[in-house]
């Protein structure tokens, strides 16, 4: 017996939709899908295509201006340390040259030399240059220019310090026969300190100006703390004890080892006989 079926239109419609949904490539997707993701892909590169277009010409003159003035200032960064580097090496080899003059016997040629550096140049070597002026001028005989040069230094802010203090005592040196007493004790009672690396010379000359006021109970503590302190010279420290001892302040911590540096060496025992002299 042969059985015929006939399908109507509302049976046959989901095996069309199996038909239609049947994937065609390797991913198992079909291609509809796979165009669609294809187009929604170009449509999103394009937006963002137009957005970073958008901002170039927005903000694309002033990254523009941003970056050329940085290079700029970048480009004259190296270049100012390069000259600063050149320039300070210059002034190097200026104060070199001078000492060579200066150690020759040429004094006129040093000062010559270093004029122009003591005029213009950076805070340490201008320093340097009016010291060893100074130190011309006083080796001439010329002895205000020489206290005008070093305070010219004392009186330069942008000086080190070290350097302003050494030419505040070089200065008080210079004319200390001409000074006040009281005027040296104002400029170098603050360097008359044991943590100052000046305090032996601005302190032995502190003590004298205390001493010519006749305040010897302020010069004799002075002056026993220069001689105890080992940062100073031994030659001052000798001084400075001596000073103390005339004016009745002890400044001798070891008696004996005092006496022994006054003996000098003990001398040497005679060789026994029949030994050859060394």
């Amino acid at each position: 017996t042969t059985e015929i079926y006939t399908l109507s239109l509302h049976d046959a419609l989901p095996i069309w939709k199996i038909v239609a949904t049947t994937p065609d490539n390797k991913d198992g997707k079909p291609k509809r899908d796979i165009e669609q993701q294809m187009l929604m892909r170009e449509v999103d590169e394009a937006v963002r295509a137009d957005e970073a277009i958008g901002a170039a010409k927005k903000y694309g003159v002033a990254v523009a201006i941003l970056v050329a003035v940085g290079l700029a200032v970048f480009g004259g960064y190296l270049y100012w340390k390069s000259s600063s580097e050149s320039e300070l090496e210059r002034q190097s080899e200026t104060i070199v040259t001078a000492l060579d003059e200066l150690e020759a016997g040429n004094l006129d040629v040093a000062d010559e030399e270093l004029a122009g550096l003591s005029a213009e140049g950076s805070p340490g070597a201008m320093a340097s240059a009016l010291m060893i002026r100074a130190g011309i001028a006083l080796q001439d005989g010329r002895k205000q220019d020489a206290v005008t040069l070093y305070d010219r230094v004392a009186n330069n802010p942008d000086t080190p310090r070290p350097m302003r203090d050494a030419a505040v005592v070089r200065s008080v040196a210079a004319t200390f026969d001409d000074l006040d007493p009281q005027q040296v004790i104002d400029r170098l009672g603050p360097l008359a300190t044991a943590d100052n690396p000046w305090f032996g010379s601005a302190g032995e000359m502190v003590a004298m100006a205390y001493l010519a006021q006749g305040r010897e109970e302020q010069a004799g503590p002075l002056l026993v703390e220069i001689a105890q302190n080992e940062n100073v010279p031994e030659s001052l420290r000798a001084r400075t004890r001596q000073m103390a001892g005339m004016i009745g302040f002890d400044a001798i911590e070891d008696p004996e080892q005092m006496l022994e540096q006054l003996q000098g060496p003990a001398p040497e025992e005679p060789a026994s006989r029949g030994a050859s002299a060394p």
